[in-house]
């Protein structure tokens, strides 16, 4: 049964690839370049968190006699939310007074005694010795006294520590304790103290969402963003980009980075551990010129490209320089005389901007240089440094290329039709989206860009024939038609204006 499962698909292979006269395969559409509104985001999911949270501890040990706050109370700042047994800090307060008035006695007993003696030691009646005592016995007497004050402040302070006070206005989110529980103070326990509550301050709520780390590089503080949550479907939260996390997080062999986005909720909506939607709002562009991301191609994929509409490798070649020289393409190179240019000769890019050659530089090497680099031949070091040279300011008189965003777009080639046939220009893209890409240079409205098979499909296309011609030895099969005729690969069928 399986040997003739395989037969029968092996007959319809090769009946498929023996009909006759197989309607042709366009070998690319053609996109006439237009105007759209291009609006990229970012998506993620993420969990509601307070913006500030803060564990309340008493300073002060002992029994807990009050507790005035339940979860979800919301309180000010200097509230008092829970007391602590004060009598141990009520005794040391009054014995701290106590020993305060002691030492303001001796004070005053060595200040009379100090008067005395600078009177007798003045009147020669008493000796130096006996006067240094009476002065170091004062001096004595007066630090009692700030030592016993100090006492005397920090009794007080342990004392007001006994009423524990809200650190900031918010919500009271967690307690961990009860009216008659003992609880031990940070500042005596290594342990960290008892954690009495949790508090936060939810006017401002975060969302901490994941983002792929290929969209990480679009995403920047400040960045606008919506946020929905399954309590409230049917409206939208606006926030802002706070920060992006450095360390990246790996789940499921996938890198993903942190991403805070603040929220303001000033009407209490939103609570902590809601899930939530996030859509960043990364860039938009309204009414910009755009093309199909399915027509821009790289150095690499060119070739086949090329391939596919007719054109060699040295055609494409002399056309991408034909483009960079062209007016209302890449560039506009000015005529001027064999031999060096003299210092204030000028090449005017397309988009407005003109540079000075520098001096000793010709423009015969300049357009071979630039004729290389577009058809991604190797450039030598020397050229390298020209185009360096030219193109960075160096050698009095060239212009910086203008800074463009990184995060955004990039150098491709595309093919337009000039005068009815495939022509190879580069253009520069902005922002992008799956389907369109903004141009930023080198095409106009008029144009219409060719979209073409995937680099891959040729290659497996190529593939295919070639296995074919291997099992026929490059010859027909008896009885049924040469498949290298009849049933050619869309590279071969279609006919191109």
């Amino acid at each position: 049964m399986r040997k003739t499962l395989s037969v029968a698909v092996f007959a319809l292979a090769l009946a498929a690839c023996s009909e006759p006269e197989a309607a042709p395969l366009p070998v690319y559409q053609a996109v006439a370049v237009e105007r759209r509104d291009i609006v990229v985001s970012a998506r993620a999911n993420g969990t509601i968190q307070p913006d500030t949270t803060v564990e309340v501890k008493s300073k002060a040990s002992g029994e807990i006699l009050k507790l005035n706050v339940e979860t979800g109370s919301t309180v000010a700042r200097g509230d008092l939310l829970i007391q602590v047994d004060p009598r141990t800090a009520k005794n040391s307060f009054a014995q701290a007074e106590a020993d305060l008035d002691v030492a303001k006695a001796k004070l005053a007993n060595a200040t009379a005694q100090k008067n005395r003696s600078d009177a007798l030691f003045e009147s020669k009646a008493l000796t130096e010795q006996e006067h240094e005592q009476a002065v170091l016995d004062f001096a004595n007497a007066r630090s009692e006294v700030v030592r016993a004050e100090v006492a005397v402040e920090n009794a007080r302070i342990r004392l007001e520590d006994t009423d524990v006070r809200a650190p900031i206005g918010g919500t009271i989110i967690e307690k961990s304790v009860e009216r008659g529980q003992v609880i031990s103070s940070p500042t005596s326990d290594v342990g960290g103290g008892t954690v009495l509550l949790r508090m936060a301050d939810l006017n401002l709520v975060q969302v901490r969402t994941l983002v792929d780390e290929t969209d990480i590089g679009k995403i920047q503080p400040g960045l606008r963003a919506t946020v929905t949550v399954d309590a409230y479907p049917n409206r939208p939260f606006e926030g802002t980009v706070l920060k992006i996390e450095p360390l990246a997080v790996t789940q499921q062999n996938v890198t993903m980075f942190p991403v805070m986005v603040r929220i303001q909720n000033r009407e209490g909506l939103l609570k902590p551990g809601m899930n939530a939607d996030v859509e960043i709002h990364v860039g938009r562009r309204d009414g910009v010129l755009a093309v199909p991301n399915a027509a821009l191609r790289t150095q690499r994929d060119v070739a086949s490209a090329a391939e596919v509409l007719g054109l060699t490798a040295t055609e494409v070649a002399t056309q991408l320089a034909q483009a960079a020289r062209a007016p209302g393409d890449s560039a506009q190179v000015r005529p001027a005389s064999a031999g060096a240019k003299p210092a204030g000769a000028t090449m005017t890019l397309q988009n407005g901007q003109t540079i000075t050659l520098p001096e000793g530089v010709t423009e015969e090497q300049v357009r071979n240089a630039m004729k290389k680099r577009f058809s991604g031949e190797a450039t030598t070091p020397a050229e390298k440094a020209l185009l360096q040279k030219v193109f960075s300011g160096a050698g009095g008189g060239g212009a910086r290329r203008p800074q463009t965003d990184s995060r955004f777009g990039g150098k491709y080639i595309v093919f337009v039709r000039r005068d009815g046939k495939p022509f190879a220009t580069n253009i520069a893209t902005g922002l992008t989206d799956l389907d369109w890409s903004e141009v930023s240079s080198g095409l106009g409205e008029t144009d219409s860009v060719l979209i073409l098979p995937s680099a891959g499909l040729i290659e497996s296309q190529k593939e295919f024939n070639e296995r074919m011609a291997r099992m026929t030895g490059g010859g027909g099969i008896p009885g049924l038609a040469n498949p290298s005729t009849s049933s050619k690969a869309p590279t071969a069928t279609t006919t191109r204006p």
